[in-house]
């Protein structure tokens, strides 16, 4: 399908043609859907919230094709999108749909918002008080009823614990150093965060706060697993000469251990039973889109990014495992890329909420 470009007024409801193009890989020969016309920017939200719906049929982003940082729905069947704000502040990777999928949280300036799918309805849940600003990680328990901000001011950083319902906030934890990208734990009231260079757990009322047991070198993205037992992460050593790794931590008997060596993953996603994950290469030479099955510590090269920043590509799978989707600027400026892998990884089951 061709795409359709050009600047549309920014209005909820407003529906926007679908802009999808399918290409072969140059690389591999896989078929690639190009989501969004990178004539403007468009983004995925940041790979640890909610951003696919469980039956694969749509997908919430955000874009600056009117003009300002917007978030829209795009059926993914059609293509067709659909403006869902008319934030002040957008912040682009904040997107998650809430757990019934009737509902989208996301952060606009100082102000967290809940907005109704349907007919775009939005409400202020919270707002950031004075003397603080907006750090950098939000997100929403499985069931809902609570989220996770960063807050920070010079020489302080906290994590906040929203209660959705009713919009009150208290203060988890609090540290000097920085503090971001907050994780909700599965089936448990805890949460993970990622301070300076180190991954902690905290309960959701501030006991048990303690530092994970990782490997030494430099931290990347970290992802519970689905059952909330473990955390996955990204490892680079501090030796040049050694592959960025895949480990898995087990917060409740602080072991730690290797998964698998990479083709220099420097952001992944795993599928919803974790038995594979999706990674972006930081190299240079060899600038792909990989999975890795964990079973056979084997990777099968998809396509490539071509990325200017590999770190923006953040590929992550469907709630069902049978589809991908990263985003790269390869062909102008940063859109959104998708390929179906159905024929590559097994379907996974998906609950109804």
């Amino acid at each position: 399908m061709a795409g359709a470009a050009g600047c549309v007024t920014a209005a909820k409801g407003q529906t926007i043609p679908s802009e999808t193009r399918r290409y072969k890989d140059a690389a591999t020969e896989f078929d690639v859907y190009r989501l969004t016309d990178p004539a403007h920017q468009s983004w995925l939200p940041a790979s640890y919230e909610r951003a696919v719906s469980r039956r694969d049929s749509f997908l919430i982003y955000s874009s600056d094709r009117a003009g300002s940082v917007q978030a829209y729905r795009m059926d993914l069947k059609s293509g067709q999108s659909r403006t869902l704000t008319r934030a002040e502040n957008l912040v682009r990777e904040s997107l998650t749909l809430a757990p019934d999928e009737r509902n989208f949280y996301y952060l606009d300036g100082r102000s967290v918002y809940m907005a109704n799918l349907g007919n775009a309805h939005t409400r202020e849940v919270h707002r950031i008080e004075e003397g603080f600003d907006l750090g950098r990680g939000f997100s929403v328990s499985e069931d809902g009823l609570y989220a996770l901000l960063v807050e920070q001011k010079p020489g302080t950083s906290r994590l906040r614990l929203i209660t959705l319902r009713s919009g009150g906030a208290q203060t988890v934890v609090e540290s000097p150093e920085p503090i971001s990208d907050p994780l909700p734990r599965p089936r448990r009231a805890g949460v993970l965060y990622h301070r300076g260079n180190e991954l902690w757990l905290v309960n959701f009322d501030g006991g048990q706060n303690r530092k994970l047991r990782i490997a030494a070198g430099g931290l990347g993205p970290a992802v519970w697993s689905v059952d909330g037992r473990t955390v996955l992460y990204l490892n680079f050593p501090s030796d040049p000469k050694q592959l960025n790794n895949l480990r898995e931590s087990t917060p409740d008997t602080n072991d730690d251990r290797q998964i698998a060596a990479t083709s220099q993953f420097i952001s992944f996603g795993g599928n919803a039973d974790s038995s594979v994950l999706v990674g972006a290469s930081g190299s240079k030479a060899s600038p792909y889109v990989l999975l890795l099955v964990r079973a056979a510590k084997r990777e099968l090269t998809l396509c490539e990014h071509r990325a200017s920043d590999p770190r923006l590509v953040s590929p992550i799978f469907s709630p069902n495992s049978q589809r991908i989707f990263f985003q790269s600027d390869k062909d102008g400026k940063l859109a959104i890329y998708s390929m179906v892998v159905d024929k590559l990884v097994e379907a996974t089951e998906v609950e109804d909420k």
